[in-house]
């Protein structure tokens, strides 16, 4: 949100100084006017208007509190018709500072652009206003023949005392008076321009309220700009990776959306992997990654590891919110993982007899009840022990996990609200490794492709998306490749 928004300009006696603000008092001291500064324009002065090193060119400047940022474009126009043969001026933006966003405690709405305090749109607004406003200072002299752009403390223009400061009416009244004159000397085709402050004023509430503003400033120019969001970079996709919709897209789909977009959505149903998508939509890898990824810069789809019952699953510090139940998240996975009737765990398929970190001496109501069913199931999972194992330890203690419980949706629950995270599994060649630390290892033709997987770089969902492998056919193959017994590792990590 616009804190603050302002025209700054440098004048050949008193140097840089205000000429219009808004609100009213936010930069310097206005009469009538009991709201303290957003900053002390003394300490940043020399900023707003800096030396020639940093003029034409966007600029961002963090006042000592650390509360607030000043963003800015200050723009100089050489021509020997102004004073000192430069015209040096600076429309300003004030939000709130990185510090401060990321403390989260200032209580405002996001805006219109996204992020509230996020600054990455307001770059465009700030390099806008120099532009068009430069442009038209070259052009018809816009700004430097306005009669009513006076410091706002310098009520004459001749650098005097505090005394002589000029209130808002009468600025605003010196400008009605502009405008008028403007009118008279200029019947036909008539000259009307828009008063510095008032336009600020309107900059600063439209995009606050609205995200976008198109405002008339004379006869022959209008203002027109817009706050779009700013999203990250998105993740690189690979092919092993598996998406999962966020959105529901057969409500959003459009046909106008891309050919090769439109078949990819089509596929994702949070099973399928990358590559698998882009076979069953009869496009090419590349281009399904693309998409993806396009998707994910919009934040409808997230990606989660393929999910394989050979799979290990450990728990992250997450679970402890969900064994606490926050924000009903026990409640949430039952509605989403159980199949139908009630998961009734009894203490012996918690797996406390064998180290699995269940939650000894728990019994639990079921989906529908208390939900212990679920944290039980949760917190049974631990490195080393794949999903299986983790099956067959509550089937074996009398828990029919499979006719009450979708394991892939528990396990996607887990990793998505960050109760869990995937365990990988690397394989790694001792003598691959020491060809590789030599520079002796150089791919031969015709030689085995699994080579290159024997690193440690590499996941086993990657060998066995990209080979067509399953788990134990890679890993009989990888065995083949080894001259020696003992030559390769498997790392879980």
């Amino acid at each position: 949100m616009i804190q603050g928004i302002f025209y700054a300009r440098f004048f050949p006696r008193q140097g840089t100084r205000i000429v219009a603000q808004s609100p009213p008092g936010c930069i310097v001291p206005v009469p009538g006017v009991d709201k303290p500064c957003l900053f002390d324009f003394g300490v940043l002065q020399e900023y707003i208007i800096p030396r020639q090193a940093f003029r034409n060119r966007y600029i961002t400047v963090n006042e000592p509190s650390g509360k607030y940022s000043v963003l800015g474009f200050p723009v100089s126009i050489n021509d020997s018709k102004y004073d000192r043969n430069e015209f040096i001026f600076n429309f300003g933006l004030v939000v709130e500072a990185a510090a401060v966003r990321d403390g989260g405690t200032d209580g405002h709405d996001a805006g219109p652009g996204g992020d509230d305090n996020d600054q990455v749109p307001y770059e465009r607004v700030v390099r806008r206003l120099a532009a068009t406003f430069a442009e038209m200072e070259k052009q018809t002299g816009f700004l430097s023949q306005d009669q009513s752009a006076r410091p706002v403390d310098d009520s004459d223009g001749s650098g005097g005392s505090d005394s002589e400061t000029q209130s808002p009416s009468k600025a605003r009244a010196a400008a009605a008076a502009a405008v008028r004159n403007d009118h008279l000397h200029n019947p036909v085709g008539s000259y009307r321009r828009r008063p510095i402050e008032s336009l600020l004023e309107i900059i600063k509430e439209d995009l606050n309220n609205y995200g976008e503003c198109m405002i008339p400033v004379d006869d022959a120019n209008t203002l027109n700009m817009k706050l779009f969001p700013h999203h990250a970079t998105p993740p690189i996709v690979r092919g092993w990776h598996v998406p999962v919709a966020k959105v529901k897209f057969a409500d959003v789909v459009d046909p106008t959306w891309d050919l090769t977009l439109q078949r990819v959505v089509a596929h994702v149903d949070g099973v399928a992997d990358v590559r698998r998508i882009a076979q069953r939509a009869d496009v090419s890898l590349d281009l399904a990654k693309l998409a993806l990824r396009h998707l994910l810069y919009y934040d409808t789809v997230l990606l989660l590891d393929i999910f394989l019952f050979g799979a290990c699953y450990a728990p992250r510090p997450g679970i402890h919110d969900f064994v606490a139940n926050v924000g009903g998240m026990v409640d949430e996975c039952a509605n989403y993982v159980c199949a139908g009737g009630a998961v009734a765990v009894s203490a012996k398929s918690t797996g406390a007899d064998d180290g699995g970190g269940g939650a000894e001496g728990s019994s639990g109501q079921g989906a529908s009840g208390n939900g212990a069913g679920e944290e039980v199931l949760m917190t049974t999972f631990c490195v080393g022990k794949t999903v299986a194992e983790w099956l067959k330890l509550h089937m074996d203690a009398g828990l029919d996990v499979l006719r009450f419980v979708d394991v892939r949706r528990l396990v996607q629950f887990g990793v998505i609200k960050g109760c869990l995270y995937r365990v990988h599994k690397h394989v790694v060649s001792k003598q691959y490794l020491a060809a590789l630390a030599t520079g002796q290892a150089r791919p031969v033709a015709g030689g085995d492709p699994l080579q290159r997987y024997t690193d440690g770089c590499h996941t086993f969902d990657q060998i066995m998306t990209e080979q067509g492998l399953t788990d134990a056919e890679a890993m009989e193959k990888l065995k083949r490749l080894s001259a020696s017994a003992g030559d390769l590792g498997v790392i879980y990590k």
